[in-house]
């Protein structure tokens, strides 16, 4: 049957928390980093995800988000080969609602069920944007999260599947609109989020004869800990049959949650264990998964919880702000519009940019990067194999900070790293402490985006220090 072969998430490294000041709320919420965006987030949840696939085997991408970069233009594509699978796949972008992630896994089991995929990847990620100070900003975070679907040896089996739809007016974003809108908050949750959350879970034990109690999880997300709460009850819960919804030290993904907390469950299951997933937005999905004895196989991937045991705190709300568009600090230094990227040098370069492919010499073994024409070691022409090197780990060579860059990332940590194996390469690091910089300290790779002009978002690879 179809079912999970393998999981991933992504969390940002910088928190909201006690420590921000001008915040003064005590609990914490992952944020993105100014340089990322639903895409980037997805990207690095399926690369967590594939860490032992054969990316060659997948035939279909789906991305979902309701934080999508372009309005018209696909952004699974970008995923895609970011993530570096091949070109012959089917690629969909899911949109527009908060169970846009499960409506894609709905898309994956059947794409899988039906033979036209033998394995599927769906990846989700949100960043979204709300009126500062409000309600849902206090809750809201950023994330992603991949599943990869196949018929063998999955982790989980999903045994049946059941949706609702439901016309009702409570979280919405219309055209021209940055932050989303939302109605009164209790006609929200009672005739949205709470009943038709309860009535598609009835629904779907209604279809397959189960009760709640043959399952050791549930697991479904919330506005906040308080409507997760009156679900629970609603449905006649016990405690340790709630999946811990991580409030806390996460926050509403919006349109991620639902699967981000689906991994959690999964990170902690045993084989036999039942799980009812849930999931909101314009209706319901819901899905039984039982775990197999797989599980075991892929305990050691990074799971959500060591993602949140490494992080960092943003200092201060103002530049949380900043890194949500809603003003740019005057750093005194003045820089000319940043000239519009090329569209024929993103197509020309994009196994250069996006899947991250040095040139391995095939007469002395040397990876170089950028790919070349010469080889500098041997002097073999035209004679390279593309290697990639967005999953390669490396080391800080040397690096130079730039205080007058004009970036909002201010100091501009230009670096040289070594990679394992073989390669060099010039790239900015992100998500750094110029307190912790130091020669030789170990890095990986991170999909961010570099600039936006003219409407277009140049994505590029930047270095990042180890998290875990």
């Amino acid at each position: 049957m179809v079912g999970i072969m393998s999981y991933g998430v992504y969390v940002p490294l910088f928190r909201m928390g006690e420590g921000t000041k001008g915040w003064g709320l005590p609990y914490e919420r992952a944020v993105a980093n100014f340089d990322e965006d639903s895409i980037t987030m997805a990207v690095g949840a399926a690369i967590d995800c594939m860490s032992d696939t054969n990316r060659d085997e997948i035939d279909a991408l789906y991305f979902a988000t309701t934080t999508p970069p372009y309005l018209e233009k696909q952004s699974a594509t970008i995923v895609a080969v970011a993530a570096d699978l091949r070109n012959e796949l089917f690629a969909v972008d899911c949109t527009d609602t908060l169970r846009a992630g499960t409506n894609a896994l709905k898309l994956a089991i059947d794409a899988v069920n039906a033979g036209s995929a033998r394995k599927a990847l769906v990846t989700v990620a949100d960043s979204p944007v709300f009126v500062p100070r409000s309600a849902l900003e206090q809750n809201g975070a950023d994330g992603g999260a991949a599943l990869l679907l196949g018929d063998k040896e999955v982790v989980a089996v999903i045994q049946d599947s059941y949706s609702v739809v439901r016309e009702i007016f409570d979280v919405w974003r219309p055209e021209g609109e940055r932050v989303a809108l939302s109605w009164e908050d209790r006609f929200c949750a009672e005739k949205g989020f709470v009943e038709v959350l309860r009535d598609t879970v009835l629904g779907l034990l209604k279809k397959t004869k189960l009760s709640l109690s043959d399952f050791s999880k549930v697991v479904y997300p919330a506005p906040d800990v308080r409507r997760h709460r009156e679900v629970a009850k609603a449905l006649g819960l016990k405690p340790d049959q709630v999946q811990d919804p991580l409030f806390g030290s996460l926050g509403n993904t919006h349109a991620a949650f639902a699967l981000m907390l689906l991994v959690e469950a999964l990170e902690e299951a045993r084989a036999g264990d039942r799980i009812l997933l849930a999931n909101y937005g314009d209706g319901g999905d819901a899905f039984i998964l039982e775990v197999t004895e797989h599980i075991n196989k892929i305990r050691r991937k990074r799971g959500i919880k060591r993602y949140l045991d490494t992080k960092k705190i943003v200092p201060d709300y103002e530049m949380f702000l900043q890194w949500k568009g809603f003003y740019h600090s005057d750093t005194g230094v003045r820089r000319p519009p940043i000239a519009s990227p090329s569209a024929p040098a993103l197509f020309r370069e994009r196994d250069k940019n996006l899947r991250f492919y040095g040139g391995k010499c095939r007469s002395c073994q040397t990876t170089q990067y950028p790919p070349q024409i010469v080889c500098t070691k041997c002097g073999s022409k035209d004679n390279f194999e593309n290697v990639r090197l967005s999953d390669k780990k490396a080391t800080l060579f040397t690096y130079s900070l730039d205080y007058i860059a004009g970036t909002v990332d201010i100091p501009l940590v230009v670096s040289v790293i070594n990679f394992d194996g073989g390669g060099r390469a010039l790239l900015t690091m992100t998500d750094r402490d110029i307190r912790e910089i130091k020669i030789g300290m170990p890095l990986r790779m991170s999909f961010r985006k570099l600039y936006s002009a003219s409407g277009i978002h140049n994505y590029f690879w930047k270095c990042v220090p180890i998290r875990m």
